[in-house]
């Protein structure tokens, strides 16, 4: 205005320039919180309900994937799993620890929930990879040296374990310091490390000592190993004997860097 100060004009623009004036926050009355509180309970109440005492929620199947040599009936069996219980309140873990005590070919299983009505079990069972000839049955071991299952009929392509580990020398000695299981599980190491192209003929896997293992093909040849140590170097060398000898009938792999063969 025309008739205003600067003086009016500073004191105006300094109220106008402070800070807003503070907004006082609302107490909700005691009937709402009490409302709310009462909202809350019935709806926990109500999922409770749902979960636990309705029919809406409980187990109806089991599903189960995975096996091969098992069957569904065998694992379903072994898992006893609670139908018509809560599913919520069914207990994985123990259903996990009943099918590994009672079925020792089931090398990992995961067992989950699925909603709303069902159970699944994924199965991994043990794959052998040597058989272990006993009382004219065979004892499947897999690749960690675990003694999981007796058959009676020898599993297709796979080599058989003969411990021939002799009452002295050499033999004796690895028995003492190492132990029966830990000699399977070289043997193992070396199943595992043999040529695919070898492996497919590999017959037998002897042990007569820790370094002195051996491999008989099926037609008649011997590979001379030795210790389970350097079995990728061993791989190699075997292959590439093969090769320049196809002839041979006997190999040396145990020292990798000096190999040999001989026979025809």
């Amino acid at each position: 205005m025309a008739g205003t100060t600067t003086a009016e004009r500073g004191e105006r623009q300094q109220e106008s320039s402070g800070p807003p004036p503070v907004r006082r926050l609302r107490v909700p009355q005691p009937r709402t919180i009490i409302v709310l509180a009462v909202v809350l309970v019935l709806l926990g109440a109500g999922g409770v309900w749902a979960l636990y005492g309705s029919q809406w929620l409980r187990v109806e199947r089991v599903s189960i994937s995975g096996t091969d040599v098992l069957t569904p009936g065998q694992v379903r069996e072994a898992a006893d799993v609670p139908v018509g219980s809560p599913l919520i309140s069914v207990d994985t873990d123990a259903i996990e620890a009943r099918l590994l005590r009672k079925l020792p070919r089931i090398d990992s299983v995961d067992v989950v929930r699925s909603w709303p009505h069902g159970i699944g079990l994924k199965v991994v069972e043990r794959t052998p990879v040597l058989i272990v000839e006993k009382g004219g049955k065979f004892v499947e071991v897999d690749d960690g040296g675990v003694r999981f299952a007796t058959v009676s009929q020898a599993p297709k392509d796979v080599p058989a374990l003969e411990l021939t580990v002799s009452e002295s020398g050499s033999g004796a000695a690895s028995l003492r310091r190492f132990g029966e299981d830990r000699l399977v599980r070289e043997a193992v190491r070396v199943a595992g490390d043999i040529p695919a192209a070898v492996a497919k003929r590999a017959r037998t896997v002897k042990v007569r000592s820790y370094d002195d293992i051996s491999l008989e093909l099926s037609d008649g040849r011997t590979v001379a190993w030795g210790s389970g140590e350097k079995g990728a170097a061993k791989a190699r060398t075997l292959t590439a004997l093969l090769k320049a000898a196809p002839d041979a009938r006997y190999f040396d792999v145990s020292v990798p860097t000096a190999p040999a063969s001989s026979g025809s």
